[in-house]
């Protein structure tokens, strides 16, 4: 397949985790069905996928010819778990969603409980989304948002592409590199094997991710061998998610505002190889936890982590997911444009979440390999507003109109059967084959908080 988005989109990421130097790897990408999009997601899916297994390929010198499944790539930025003796989750609240205000748009995010609160602290209690929506509309788009934001939830007002480039969050925005490398101090030489086979078998990565580019990225990592405990705060729920982003991995507690904790999560990070979290930019560092403090702790370290809206500008530390970054960036308004619609008409997957986390994945897998290299710590940032200016600074031409991927087939040769402790159901396969390397998890999806903070020996 090469559409010539697949080509630039390839290149573009390459170049974005490597030296522009460094020889483009040659992969094969199979066709198939497209998303129906502005822009190219089915590409997007199909090459962010394959840059996380590039990273592996080049950490293990497993030099085979990659191959990608677009179509089944973009399935897996669906969902990848499919339970069959039950209903799947409800992945929204019944208040989430777009509002049309006096003079626009705007998305409220309210699935957290905190974040409901925060917007009926603005809005008041609703018993449905009619009654909410009488209140929006009479509201103007940007101080409702303000407001929002203020009582600390998760908003976003639609803007335009143009609104969004003269924006200082956009402008600041479009300046960050897709993959913020930084080499860190020398130290000890890793005894990781490496073996093609299981790439990351003994590595141990601390993941502190949650919804939905976080979790995505330690997934790929366990697949690979890694072992991966992750670590929410007492309290903190994915019940929609669980099955989805927890296989392969450990979960358990840990309150970081406590002293018994933070010992805790010190003797965790001491003996940690990765780090992986998407705490907001000056969350961490505000808990005592820096870049310098997390590199004396444990020399060597590999500290990757995500931001909604970006590293640098105003918005640096404000709340976000990906559909909220698509509404505010304007890639909302540019699909209600070429769908003609009068609503706002977002990406048809959480396509930014997805990409971003193989990219994480990559940006660990690099780490990795400059630390066998060259005995140094590895820092990494990213964000889902950068990664959305990749996907808009290549919106397909008018002419093209995918059709999308058509109903799913459950129970073609493309899933495996699972056994969870919620039930059973199918797991997809892998869209990415490299001989010698497969995608395969230890264990099935465990529930959070079902394992103990402490690494297995």
């Amino acid at each position: 397949m090469d559409n010539g988005f697949i080509t630039t989109l390839w290149q573009q990421l390459w170049y974005g985790l490597r030296k522009p130097d460094t020889p483009l790897p040659a992969v094969k990408f199979h066709a198939g069905e497209r998303f129906s999009s502005l822009y190219p997601v089915t590409e997007l899916a199909g090459t962010s996928m394959a840059l996380a297994m590039q990273a592996a390929a080049e950490l293990v010198n497993n030099a085979r010819q990659m191959e990608v499944d677009t179509r089944l790539a973009s399935r897996w930025f669906q969902q990848s778990f499919s339970p069959i003796n039950r209903s799947a989750p409800t992945l929204w609240d019944p208040l989430a969603g777009d509002y049309a205000t006096r003079d626009g748009w705007i998305r409220l995010h309210t699935n957290a409980p905190h974040h409901r609160a925060a917007m009926e602290s603005v809005l008041g209690k609703h018993a449905d989304r009619s009654s909410l929506a009488k209140v929006v509309s009479q509201w103007d788009k940007t101080a409702l948002e303000d407001a929002v934001i203020a009582a600390k939830g998760c908003a976003a007002e639609m803007r335009s592409v143009a609104e969004w480039q003269a924006h200082p969050q956009g402008r600041a925005v479009q300046g960050e590199a897709l993959i913020a490398q930084r080499v860190e101090q020398e130290a000890a030489a890793p005894r990781w094997r490496l073996l093609p086979a299981r790439p990351l078998l003994g590595v141990r990565v601390l993941d502190l991710t949650r919804i939905i580019a976080g979790p995505v990225a330690t997934r790929f990592l366990a697949g690979l061998g890694a072992d991966v405990l992750r670590l929410d705060p007492n309290g903190w729920e994915e019940p929609t998610l669980e099955e989805e982003i927890t296989p392969g991995k450990r979960c358990a507690r840990l309150d970081l505002t406590s002293s018994a904790g933070r010992s805790q999560f010190e003797a965790l990070i001491a003996e940690a190889d990765v780090l992986v979290h998407s705490y907001r930019a000056d969350a961490l560092s505000g808990l005592g936890y820096d870049s310098e403090t997390l590199q004396t702790l444990s020399p060597g370290l590999i500290d990757v982590s995500l931001n909604a809206w970006g590293w640098k500008g105003p918005w640096r530390n404000r709340r976000g997911f990906d559909s909220l970054v698509q509404m505010g960036c304007g890639i909302a308004d540019s699909g209600r444009l070429w769908k003609m619609s009068d609503a706002p008409c977002p990406l048809p997957v959480q396509a930014l979440d997805h990409a971003t986390g193989y990219l994480m994945a990559a940006a660990v897998l690099e780490g990795l390999r400059q630390r066998q290299l060259n005995n140094t710590g590895f820092t990494a940032r990213l964000s889902l507003a950068r990664t959305a200016c990749l996907l808009m600074e290549n919106p397909l031409p008018d002419t093209e109109r995918p059709q999308g991927l058509g109903p799913a087939k459950p129970h073609d040769n493309n899933v495996e059967t699972e056994i969870t402790c919620w039930g059973i159901g199918y797991r997809l396969r892998s869209p990415v084959w490299l001989p010698g390397t497969p995608l395969a998890w230890s264990r099935s999806a465990t529930p959070l908080g079902s394992a103990q903070a402490h690494w297995r020996q």
